[in-house]
Parts: C-alpha cells; structure tokens; sequence
C-alpha cells in the first residue's frame, strides 16, 4: 500500500489548511495503545503493531496535505528493547517493511526523512535502510519526517553535553557563551521548529522520555482513542484543539 496512493475518504473528508484557525509548525506523535488494541481483538502484539502502521501512513499523508512543517514519530524508543523477543523481532520486520514499501512514495513527495536516535545499537539490515532512507531524502525541501528509533530524551541531552564538553575542552566553544540555541543546534533536531503539538494516544499522560527540550512549551493532546484506531478525523479534531489554545510562552495576555 503506498502511502500516497489514492484512497477512498469517509464521507466527512479531512479538513484542508484554510480550515483552521492556525496550525502547527511541529507536531509530535507518541504512537500508543498497538498492544491494546491486539488484545482488545485477541490478536498477537504484532498484528497491534502492523495495524498502527496502516494508521500511520494516512497520518503522515494528512500532515504533508496540511504543509505541517514536522512530524515526529516515536517508533521505538530505548527502553523497548526490555520487551519480549518476539514483539521486538516485530518491530524491526516492520521497520524494514516500512521503508521498503513508502521511501519512493516518500522521496516524490519530497518529504525529507530524518532518523532521531542510535542506530549502531540497530541490526545491521535495519540500520542500513535508515541510512539510506535519511541519505537519499537529504536534500528534499518538503515535510520534515522525524522517526525516533531507539531513542531516549534523557540520552539525547547527554549526547549534546558531551559535545559541547569536547567543543569547550578543544578551546573551540566559551562556556560562557552557550545558550538555549547552542544546546538545540546539538540536538537531533538542529535546524526545526520546537514541538508545537504533542498528541498521546490511548489517553496515557505521560511524555515516556520523547522531545524533551523539544517539548518545552507544546500543547498536549491525549485522545483516548488506542493508536490503530486514530483516523484522520481524530488528528484533525486535535489540530482543532491545538488552535483554541492560547499560547503564552511564559508569559501573560
């Protein structure tokens, strides 16, 4: 199924940019509720998984349609590697099916892929599909497709102080002188907006060590709804909430 391949629409059809009130520059997706859903249909955790890939691809379709800036995806994060074998053997299928099957439709689109995360701790199948994917949409001006693989905020924050410490210890930086912009230009995702819109799935409250720094100042919405079952429809109706929101940064109106 390609991403951008034609669909039939439900009869409400999904909104268009000159809907809403404002929309996000950077949207953040926590992607929950696949191994509920599995068992809420007494199916194998994988089948959860596989399913919330399907959900996935209008998702990402929608927010290019919307000329949404950047979409952060969190695919699988560090501490998934403590789940069983078998559903983590799962995911990496997925993974390789995920590029294999959309990259084309991707690329076309202009989408630009960027990979946030570890990949040397990734099989070598997987990690070499990520490489290629970030490579080969590199210089593409469209969407930013963040997907958060073995991921950590926590990690991702000590990964930029120790290069800052090395920059200071070289002679190259001035302690001094780093400032919030130093600390972003040496995260993943140097160069893009923060984090605007944070959706959960499922109803969990919970950031689960996603964005951090990048979500200092986002909105948060967390529909109930498991993450296989989310439609465009429902990521429509959190943009919607996204632009009653007033957002004040700290400060007052």
């Amino acid at each position: 199924m390609a991403l951008f391949a034609p669909k039939r629409r439900p009869h409400h059809g999904p909104m268009h940019r000159e809907d809403f009130a404002k929309l996000p520059r950077h949207v953040a997706i926590i992607m929950d509720g696949n191994g509920r859903w599995a068992k809420k249909h007494k199916l194998a955790v994988a089948m959860g998984h596989r399913q919330g890939v399907e959900a996935l691809r209008e998702i990402i379709r929608h927010t290019d349609d919307l000329g949404i800036e950047a979409l952060s995806l969190y695919a699988f994060s560090t501490e998934n590697w403590n789940r069983s074998a078998e559903e983590v053997a799962a995911l990496m299928a997925l993974i390789l099916e995920f590029f294999a099957s959309e990259i084309d439709e991707l690329d076309a689109k202009n989408v630009r892929i960027l990979i946030l995360g570890e990949k040397s701790r990734l099989p070598d199948k997987q990690r070499e599909a990520l490489v290629r994917a970030e490579e080969r949409t590199g210089k593409n001006t469209g969407l930013r497709l963040n997907i958060a693989i073995n991921y950590g905020g926590r990690a991702e924050l000590v990964r930029a102080a120790r290069e800052l410490a090395l920059l200071a210890q070289s002679g190259s930086l001035d302690p001094a002188r780093i400032t919030e912009r130093t600390v972003a230009d040496h995260l993943y995702t140097r160069g893009q907006p923060d984090v605007d819109l944070l959706i959960r799935t499922s109803g969990e409250m919970r950031l689960s060590n996603f964005l951090l720094y990048q979500c200092a100042y986002a909105e948060f919405v967390f529909p109930p709804v498991l993450w296989p079952d989310f439609t465009v429809r429902d990521y429509d109706q959190a943009l919607q909430v996204f632009g009653g929101r007033q957002r004040r940064f700290g400060g007052r109106t």
